[in-house]
């Protein structure tokens, strides 16, 4: 590279995308970017940091996110990720109480678990509408807008007399309470620095995963104990109490600066775009495969295949899905913490920052391990005694859940490092096609079920996992390079 070019490229340091892109594709350096700093910035992020060797490097501001002191970038994280975990909890709370549902509106069970998978389906494309507002009006109006909308509609769901009405506010829920679901991952790409980026990342989808347990095992009990429509209740009462306690010094992560003036379709565009990066739309297949059949389906299919086989009231069908959350949380060890130390040995043996697509051979355990953990859940669910609850089946559910989270966190990290400038876009794509993909499920696998049978269908999930998910991972892991942006 010419010195002209390289002194443009440094030049360009001050604009975070420009700043992303020229790193990525090597044309500067990290030695480079520490010798054009001026020497009020060296000094303010040696006080800040203790060190120059950072990735992205900081502006020499306290409004940058990633000058914030730990203890304000973890609470900001845990509001935002404990946001996204309602998200799932809300669209899985009444996954137990379909049963309940259906006899008092006079509707199939089937029917019933449809008001599930509506909020599954909207939970994907709310993001679109959300993404470009959050841009304009910042990210703390968004998200208390989400809250007390979301609120109001989960009263209008617990007041509904009809399937329809009921369905109509369930909808509306999950199109206000969408937003932490898809930017958050904006929010950890833009507060903490990339070696520890997949940690952090980690928490994030770590509660939107144990939110889909969370909310049958919760609510389990609120059904069986004092009805059902007081899952709407509570869920209001939550969303009211977390409205008020998102304090503006803390949640309010980001300037705005270089906002797009909004009605700008800009905003919407940009994510669906997404597709045309390999490096983001592989990952995207490969996670929404492995979550419909280590997440969806158990969430949705445990009523149906484990309630009248073993005569469980909705109390007990929530425990139920004790195995899906330690599965997670297991796997989240590895997916996340794991893999930055991963990353950053590599770096240190290598002396250069290594390839994104190192992380990928993480993956692979996960993969099949989430096979492997639906398999064992529905070989043994069919050869459990009639009316004798066993604990076989719960044992798939958490080994599939161990590498479901595992596949989470190591596909969205790697594809929010294969393109860093534009975070927020990756995370709304990824959460489109992952919801998308778990909304057709629901409508054909009961009927795989009835006519291939409970064990064999394993062959068929089997099949749809190793195909989009393992095979896929193997072209990502050999020709990811080649597919980043702007890399030859």
């Amino acid at each position: 590279m010419s010195l002209e070019t390289k002194e443009s490229s440094i030049e360009e340091i001050d604009n975070g995308k420009a700043y992303a892109e020229n790193v990525e594709r090597g044309q500067i350096t990290t030695t480079d970017i520490e010798s054009s700093l001026s020497e009020p910035h060296r000094e303010y992020l040696l006080q800040h940091h203790g060190m120059l060797d950072l990735d992205p490097i900081p502006s020499p501001s306290g409004a940058d996110p990633y000058n914030w002191p730990t203890w304000k970038k973890l609470i900001n994280l845990i509001l935002v990720a404990f946001h996204a975990s309602i998200s799932t909890i809300t669209a899985s709370s009444i996954t137990p109480a379909y049963k309940d549902i259906a006899i008092d509106l006079g509707v199939s069970l089937q029917r019933a678990s449809y008001l599930t998978s509506l909020q599954i389906a909207i939970l994907g494309g709310g993001p679109f509408i959300w993404k470009p507002l959050s841009h304009r009006f910042g990210r703390r109006p968004i998200f208390l807008l989400s809250l007390i909308l979301s609120a109001v509609c989960n009263v209008g769901c617990a007041k509904s007399p009809t399937y329809a009405s009921m369905a109509a506010c369930r909808a509306l829920t999950a199109l206000f309470i969408s937003p932490a679901a898809a930017i958050g991952s904006a929010v950890v790409a833009e507060t903490f620095f990339k070696r520890d980026r997949a940690k952090y990342m980690g928490v994030w989808t770590l509660m939107i995963t144990v939110g889909v347990p969370i909310g049958p095992l919760v609510f389990g009990f609120v059904a069986y104990r004092v009805g059902y429509r007081w899952i709407y209740w509570v869920l209001a009462i939550t969303n009211g109490r977390r409205g008020s306690a998102l304090n503006p010094e803390i949640s309010v992560p980001f300037p705005p600066t270089n906002r797009p003036q909004f009605p700008n379709m800009d905003g919407v565009h940009p994510s669906l775009f997404m597709a045309k990066h390999m490096n983001v739309l592989f990952p995207s297949i490969i996670y929404a495969m492995i979550f419909l059949f280590g997440s969806v389906l158990i969430t949705v299919e445990v009523p149906q295949l484990l309630q009248e086989k073993f005569e469980l009231n909705t109390e007990q069908l929530g425990l139920q899905f004790l195995g899906v959350i330690i599965g997670s949380v297991l796997g989240e060890q590895i997916g996340g913490s794991l893999s930055d130390f991963w990353m950053n040995s590599r770096a240190r043996r290598i002396q250069r920052k290594p390839e994104p697509e190192f992380r990928l051979w993480l993956s692979y355990p996960g993969i099949l391990l989430a096979i492997a953990g639906i398999i064992v859940f529905l070989v043994c669910t069919e050869q459990a005694p009639e009316g004798h609850w066993v604990v076989d089946p719960i044992v798939g559910t958490a080994v599939a859940a161990f590498g479901n989270q595992i596949v989470t966190t190591v596909m969205i990290t790697y594809a929010v490092d294969c393109c860093p400038q534009d975070p927020g876009n990756v995370g709304v794509f990824i959460t489109f096609v992952r919801q998308t993909w778990a909304f057709i499920g629901p409508f054909w696998l009961p009927d795989m079920f009835e006519n291939v049978g409970v064990a064999a269908s394993s062959g068929i999930t089997t099949a749809l996992m190793a195909v989009f998910s393992l095979i896929f991972a193997v072209l990502l892991h050999v020709f990811g390079k080649k597919w980043r942006p702007g890399i030859e």
